[in-house]
């Protein structure tokens, strides 16, 4: 694990680079709206990708690395990924991904959607589809405008992910769209742990499905 800050648009952010010896793609892994990129679930994610041969970049966007909290607009987030993205080539010679959790990943695909970072695909943890008590498919009107294969890792208990509606959302754009449930888990990936089917921890479950996503399209 490398600690460092790197400068931008915006100010220097604050980043952690997990990246093993063994590491086959490199992901650029984007915190919420509500936590930093240090915050357990985040590391979790990092650990599980690093375990599977995904090497991972987090970093603070501005609001954060500035202890604000309401987020940064569309424009500075998507900056930020971008900067973020020549630090991540810059580190690891690795075909690269982006995306993140939640706001994060979000943000992740508007920079796709506007053709402005090279990646082999788009990993997306938790993607925000509507406000939670407010279900809508206004934030899927981008994808589009994606080229690049994106892999959905939704807990089937995600207040901001209605599962009918993303289910649709991702049918609606095609084959280059893959869901995949996580059991029982919320926005956060809690789980239900009486209740859940599967018997491997949820972090590895869904790093195995992102390291077969990735595996596939750099064959």
């Amino acid at each position: 694990m490398k600690e460092f800050e790197f400068d931008t648009n915006h100010g220097s952010l604050s980043a952690t680079l997990n990246a093993s010896d063994s590491a086959q793609s490199a992901l650029l892994l984007a915190h919420g709206a509500g936590a930093d990129h240090k915050h357990a679930h985040m590391e979790s994610l990092a650990l599980a990708f690093a375990n599977v041969g995904i090497a991972t970049l987090r970093f603070n966007f501005p609001f954060k690395q500035q202890g604000r909290r309401r987020v940064d607009s569309k424009e500075v987030s998507v900056d930020c990924i971008l900067h973020a993205a020549n630090v991540l080539q810059e580190q690891l010679d690795l075909p690269m991904f982006v995306g993140g959790h939640s706001f994060g990943g979000r943000m992740a695909t508007h920079a796709a959607a506007q053709g402005l970072i090279d990646c082999r695909g788009l990993i997306l943890c938790s993607f925000p589809l509507h406000p939670a008590g407010k279900p809508g498919t206004e934030r899927a009107a981008h994808f589009k405008d994606i080229t690049e294969p994106m892999l959905f890792l939704s807990g089937t208990r995600d207040s901001l992910a209605e599962s009918s509606l993303l289910k649709s959302e991702i049918e609606h754009y095609g084959n280059n769209l893959e869901l995949h449930w996580l059991d029982t888990a919320d926005h956060s990936f809690k789980i239900l742990k009486r209740t859940r089917k599967s018997e491997i921890d949820v972090y590895q479950e869904a790093s195995q499905v992102a390291a077969r996503f990735t595996a596939a399209l750099i064959s």
